[in-house]
This record gives structure tokens, C-alpha cells and sequence, in this order.
């Protein structure tokens, strides 16, 4: 088959969403398609609408020659007029997170509904990437589709951990390793990670924080305030986008992942820690709350709850036999977790039933 797929960004970011969709072209390109990917740079909400009004922006994407069209929803503002014009080939959504899901001022959100209801409706199947996105997708785009749930993985990263490792990490002297990774956005939460840290009044924990300080340079700048105004400037390190095998490094040298985003989808991070044998601390307002069985490879906390993720971090420091024994549980459920290469077969089968289904009979 000649497969596109249409993004906004690039897949050389190999983070979220971009890390599933790379995964994917790689895996059907071993399978023997013609994958091209159509790459649109990053624009805003508004700037994406325009593109259906652009005479000479169907054309220029070229994407009429291929067989089936695989579209990250992300881009889905730009497609609407686009998925009219393709009518008889198979057009397929990957969605990783709803944005009427999002928080969203409250005059934005009716546009963002209509539009993506509309969007969704346009497709002929969908790529989700976790269970609980089948409901809310059919609920909003007001029928179903075929579609297939496909979760990411975390064995890109690679390496491997022995429990030994996970026991004298744990017991070893000296403060409590928190990482976080993540782009610095409100969506993220690093402020309530903070918020919490600062109630730790006697110390015994550092923060490593990992991800792009100009995401949102306004709330970047209301950290570093936060961190000042707390004293906690020796204990907590902004340290911006890293490359993956520093990423690794640092999670493989943590104690705990603290990274309560909400809404979130199926986040890849959580099983990037987990592979290294660190419990996670996440969000019950987060699709990823089912990876996590509270007390045992991680914890959740209601958004804004400062006091209780304080008090789980306060566990995990002054306990560690139970940071250790929760490590081994977070690396178990990752070792029962399906790899890449059989979520992206998943996803390959659906490919092919539904270009299948899609030819005159």
C-alpha cells in the first residue's frame, strides 16, 4: 500500500504523540509499504482553519496518489475541507487526546467542539490510543466508526534494570530523586509538583526537571518565581529538552516519576520510568490513572491536591523499603506491557482490513 500521514511538527521530536506516530511508519515501512509522511509545520488553531480556505493547499500536500491517509488528529484543523476532497480514499485519525478534553476558556470551547466533531465524522476509521478514548470519540463525532486501541509502549528506550539494581537504588543514602518529564505547560502540572516539594519542609529530595522551556515561556517564567519565592532554587534544576539517552540516564538514576498531568492520554513517560523501575505519581483526572494501582507502582492524586502528593513524596522518602518494593511492581507492569512492535501489528491489521473493505467488489 501507499500509505501517507499527515502531522503538523515533525517525528524527529520522538516524544508523545510524535514518538507513536514515528513508531508507526517505521513498523509498516518493515512490512513492505510506501509510507510518506506529510509534514506540516507547527500552527496555531486559527492559522490550521485558514488552510481550508487556501485554493492551492490541497494540492500542494499531493496526498490524492495514496491509497489510505493516516492523519494525527492534532492536525485536525487543517483537514476538514481536505477529507471532502478525498472522498474514496480511506482516511484514518490517530487520536492521542481530544482537544475538547483540554481546559479551554469557556467561549473557545463550542468552536472547538463543532469543529472537531466534524473532523471526526470525516474519517473512515480510528487509531486510539487507549481505551477509554472509544466512548468519548463515538460520543462526540456522534457515531461510531471501525476503529482499533492501540497502546504505546516503552521499550524504545532500551537497557535493562535487574531487581537488585531497583533494591540498592532505593536503599542507598542520601535525598529522594524526583524526575519530571515533560513539556513546561500548565497542562503538565510541574507547579503543583513544586507546590508540593515546598511543604517538605526539611528537605531530603531533589527534582530534575526535563522538557521545553519555551512551550509556554509565560508559565516557564511563573516557575521560576514559584521556585524563588519557595527557596527551593538548590533543589530544583529546570534543565530544558535533553537528548533521549540523557533522558534515560536521569530516569534510570531516580527514585520516583512526579508528573500528575491532566487531562492526559496514554502517557509513554510512565512507561519509560516503569522500564527503569520508578513508581509514578500521577493525575485521577488522566486517562494514564488506569496504568496506575495506587500504592503499588505508583500513586494518584485528584488535581490540585498539593497536600496529598506531598504526603505520597514523603512516603517514598522516608520509606525505602517501599520505594524499593513499589519499584519492582512499576518494572513488572511494564514487563507485562505489549511492546511496540505488537501494538503497531495491531494497528497494521486494522490498516489493511479497512483498505481491504474499501475496494470495489
Amino acid at each position: 500500500m501507499r500509505i501517507g500521514l499527515l502531522i503538523w511538527g515533525s517525528l524527529d521530536r520522538l516524544t508523545g504523540g510524535f514518538l507513536f506516530d514515528h513508531q508507526l511508519v517505521e513498523h509498516l515501512r518493515r512490512q513492505g509499504h510506501e509510507v510518506s509522511v506529510v509534514a506540516l509545520p507547527m500552527r496555531s488553531y486559527r492559522r490550521g482553519l485558514l488552510d481550508n480556505l487556501s485554493q492551492g493547499f490541497f494540492g500542494r500536500l499531493g496526498v490524492e496518489t495514496f491509497d489510505l491517509l493516516l492523519q494525527d488528529e492534532l492536525a485536525h484543523p487543517s483537514c476538514l475541507r481536505l477529507n471532502r476532497r478525498l472522498r474514496g480514499t480511506p482516511i484514518v485519525a490517530i487520536v492521542h487526546l481530544l482537544r475538547v478534553s483540554q481546559r479551554w476558556p469557556a467561549w473557545r470551547r463550542p468552536l472547538y467542539r463543532r469543529v472537531e466533531r466534524a473532523y471526526l465524522a470525516s474519517c473512515d476509521g480510528w487509531v486510539l490510543v487507549n481505551p477509554r478514548l472509544r466512548e468519548r470519540v463515538a460520543r462526540l463525532a456522534g457515531e461510531e466508526r471501525p476503529a482499533v486501541v492501540a497502546r504505546p509502549a516503552g521499550d524504545h528506550v532500551g537497557g535493562e534494570i535487574r531487581p537488585e539494581q531497583i533494591l540498592a537504588r532505593a536503599r542507598e543514602p542520601g535525598p529522594l530523586r524526583i524526575v519530571f518529564v515533560g513539556n513546561l505547560t500548565p497542562l503538565k502540572n510541574l507547579h503543583q509538583v513544586i507546590g508540593a516539594l515546598a511543604l517538605l519542609k526539611d528537605g531530603g529530595w531533589r527534582l530534575d526537571a526535563i522538557g521545553n522551556l519555551e512551550a509556554d515561556p509565560a508559565y516557564t517564567r511563573r516557575l521560576r518565581r514559584q521556585i524563588d519565592r519557595a527557596g527551593l532554587a538548590g533543589q530544583v534544576t529546570l534543565l530544558g529538552e535533553r537528548p533521549r539517552d540523557e533522558v534515560a540516564a536521569r530516569l534510570e538514576q531516580g527514585h520516583v516519576l512526579a508528573m500528575p498531568s491532566a487531562p492526559e492520554s496514554y502517557s509513554i513517560v510512565y512507561l519509560e520510568a516503569m522500564s527503569h523501575g520508578l513508581p509514578v505519581i500521577a493525575s485521577t483526572a488522566s486517562d494514564s490513572a488506569a496504568m496506575i494501582e495506587p500504592g503499588g507502582n505508583g500513586f494518584l492524586v485528584a488535581p490540585g491536591d498539593v497536600d496529598a502528593l506531598a504526603g505520597h513524596l514523603r512516603r517514598l522518602r522516608d520509606d525505602r523499603d517501599r520505594l524499593a518494593g513499589m519499584g519492582l511492581a512499576a518494572r513488572r507492569f511494564y514487563e507485562g506491557h505489549p511492546t511496540w512492535e505488537e501494538s503497531m501489528e495491531r494497528v497494521h491489521q486494522f490498516l489493511l482490513r479497512l483498505h481491504a473493505a474499501a475496494q470495489p467488489r
